[in-house]
């Protein structure tokens, strides 16, 4: 069988469709798999890291709000089409895949004007403009959610549970371990602060406002920054001479240790961030991106509330709450069994994501 993955944009998009090439591949390990992405994208990095092919496509995304900048939009759309139609020429799939992000809709449209059977899977709990265009014409659509809306017929659509990258369910390490990769004191608590793949400014801002509180507590942290904010943040701790109990890092692609280490997290609110904490069963703080669109970061973040399986904080409201409501939350451990507890639900959803949406591609290339 030969499957062709469109993705691209954010590791959200990105994390999934490698889990769900692996997954294939664990199944059947005759496979043959061929991503598509955006060029210059980072999953012109990530997908060749994790084994796979790639080839790229000329899309870019709508700018939203700036007329002058979509003008070109069309003729780059039609490009990229034809450049997908080349590579399904040249590659003969059996079923075509897609996950998200501006690689995704050319990819997946060549593959229905081919009439190859189509896939695509929706991490949000409001689906993103390419999936909303793509529901319409696709085979099969695999949801993180039970109650995402698309303008298409509800029998085509399945709950799965969003897919996560393998090596969090190998990972069930002891706390003490995964501190000792950080070289980091198993006597002291752990708090992990991640903002997503590309970063978030408020949340840095408001850590670093908070750092020597943080450190005076003896309070151990992981910080994943992101790239644009490293500099700033390594900088303030340099100079500040706060470094001795906080491990700094823009990217990490070990994610599961900074996991397997932390008492509690501090994270946004996306789909796939959501999926990983729960399966590993993180006591977590959530800080939904008042910046995506549709504000799905919130919607992800309100079934977790709703049944107290995380704590959810407006970005707006960090200044004041961020630091006083996780130093509370890193020392009641009965809170955190708590929040643990009603998370085993949605651990249980995203559990056999990878499973389910494996499933449902082979039925699609039965005869």
């Amino acid at each position: 069988m030969r499957v062709l993955i469109g993705c691209g944009g954010t590791g959200g998009h990105i994390y999934p469709a490698i889990a769900i090439a692996h997954e294939l591949k664990e199944q059947d390990p005759n496979v043959d798999i061929l991503f598509v992405g955006t060029r210059g994208g980072m999953e012109m990095d990530l997908v060749p890291n994790a084994g796979y092919p790639i080839m790229s496509i000329d899309i870019r995304g709508l700018k939203r709000g700036k007329i002058a900048q979509n003008l070109g939009l069309p003729f780059l759309m039609l490009k990229s089409l034809y450049q997908a139609r080349k590579i399904i020429k040249l590659f003969k799939p059996n079923v075509a895949i897609g996950t998200g992000g501006y690689a995704c809709f050319p990819t997946l449209l060549a593959a229905y004007t081919k009439n190859i059977p189509t896939l695509i899977q929706e991490q949000n709990s409001s689906a993103g403009l390419t999936n909303r265009l793509l529901s319409r014409f696709v085979d099969k659509i695999c949801t993180g959610y039970t109650a995402v809306v698309l303008p298409c017929s509800k029998e085509k659509t399945v709950v799965t549970g969003n897919p996560v990258r393998s090596s969090i369910y190998r990972l069930e390490k002891e706390r003490a371990e995964a501190l000792t990769f950080f070289a980091l004191s198993p006597s002291k608590k752990c708090l992990l602060v991640v903002g997503g793949s590309g970063g978030a400014g408020k949340l840095n801002t408001t850590i670093l406002a908070g750092i020597e509180q943080i450190n005076a507590l003896n309070i151990q942290l992981i910080w994943i920054t992101g790239s644009r904010y490293f500099k700033t943040v390594n900088d303030y701790l340099t100079t500040h001479h706060v470094h001795d109990d906080i491990r700094c890092y823009p990217f990490l692609n070990n994610i599961e240790m900074a996991y397997a280490a932390a008492d509690v997290v501090i994270a946004r609110a996306g789909a796939l961030s959501i999926a990983e904490l729960c399966i590993m069963q993180k006591p977590t703080i959530l800080i939904p991106s008042p910046n995506v669109i549709g504000d799905h970061q919130s919607k992800n973040a309100l079934p977790l509330a709703t049944q107290g399986a995380a704590i959810v904080i407006n970005e707006s409201a960090c200044s004041d709450s961020l630091i006083t409501t996780s130093i509370d939350l890193i020392y009641d451990v009965t809170k955190q069994q708590a929040l643990k507890t009603a998370m085993q639900v949605f651990s249980l959803l995203h559990a056999n994501a990878a499973d389910k949406i494996v499933k449902e591609i082979f039925d699609l290339t039965r005869p």
